[in-house]
């Protein structure tokens, strides 16, 4: 979300006093906010000669992050605009394209959930790839952990099209490095405004964004008992699936996993996270070969337990 200043032209009450005041609590960022005990802050405003301006002023943030939310829509409107705008996407792999009745939908938020080494990061790459080639669109890629590899890129191209360089094709694969939550909501509202401002322009239209992986930029937050980790975790999913609907793209974030009772593996960020994505796929990869297996285990439309099998080509 934007700094506390750049709102100030478009809501007055958010002016050079109320910056200062939230300034000295440590809040700079309408994301501070959600780190922040608000009935603590609103004790501090009452104790300004200012405290019923400084009041409405927090209450403004607060309504700024409830339009974060997708409005009401009707079933007729949401038809409509699944049937006109939503295009489901090939992710390259004749296996997981069949279970997904296409492919990534756009409009949607796919989480890719897998243990490690189970093959994550290549589908993710072998998706850009595929996008780029086959759907010309441009494909943004927020790189969390040094996951990007442009070799593996390139490699997926060239067995796309033939063994052919597509110069035109890696260049609108787009490629951010993200190390924390706060550095991801700021590239996505910058990658909003930018797509919102330019519209259908242009001969590439983004197609697809990436997020590899959104577990390691929460869980780090997710520490002790307060809510505030919690927060910013909903915060930055509702965020995701409103660029999802508002620019027809589709979403797909990866996630790890860790140990459950019994030993047993399970995805991480807990339930509160497990109910924000649309549709949520399990991958696990044979041990030692390129066989993958994938699964679902939350779709819209499909059941859940449908299972494909897929390689991952070196």
């Amino acid at each position: 979300m934007a700094p506390l200043k750049s709102l100030e032209a478009q809501y007055g009450i958010l002016d050079s006093n109320f910056q200062s005041f939230c300034a000295s609590n440590g809040i700079f960022t309408v994301e501070d906010f959600l780190l922040h005990d608000l009935s603590v802050l609103a004790a501090f405003a009452e104790q300004e000669p200012t405290s019923e301006r400084l009041k409405e002023g927090i209450t403004q943030v607060l309504s700024i992050i409830d339009r974060q939310h997708q409005p009401w829509l009707n079933g007729l409107q949401l038809l409509e605009d699944a049937q006109q705008n939503k295009h489901v996407l090939s992710t390259g792999f004749k296996g997981i394209d069949k279970l997904l009745e296409g492919g990534l939908r756009e409009g949607q938020l796919t989480e890719l959930v897998g243990p490690s080494s189970s093959g994550k990061t290549q589908l993710c790459l072998r998706v850009a790839a595929n996008v780029a080639i086959q759907h010309k669109g441009r494909v943004i890629f927020l790189d969390t952990g040094n996951s990007f590899s442009p070799r593996r890129i390139e490699h997926f191209v060239r067995q796309i099209s033939g063994s052919v360089f597509n110069e035109k094709v890696m260049s609108n694969i787009l490629c951010h490095s993200t190390f924390d939550i706060f550095s991801m909501f700021d590239v996505l509202h910058q990658l909003e405004n930018s797509l919102k401002s330019q519209g259908h322009k242009g001969d590439c239209k983004a197609r697809t964004l990436i997020v590899d992986s959104i577990s390691s930029l929460i869980t780090p937050i997710l520490g002790g008992s307060g809510p505030q980790g919690h927060a910013l975790m909903t915060s930055a999913g509702f965020l995701l699936k409103k660029l999802a609907h508002e620019l027809n793209i589709a979403v797909l974030v990866t996630n790890h996993m860790v140990a459950g009772e019994g030993g047993n593996l399970k995805p991480a960020l807990g339930e509160s996270w497990k109910s924000i994505p649309h549709v949520r796929l399990l991958l696990s990869r044979d041990q030692g070969n390129k066989t993958c297996s994938i699964s679902i285990l939350k779709h819209p439309s499909l059941a859940s337990g449908e299972v494909a099998r897929f390689v991952i080509d070196d």
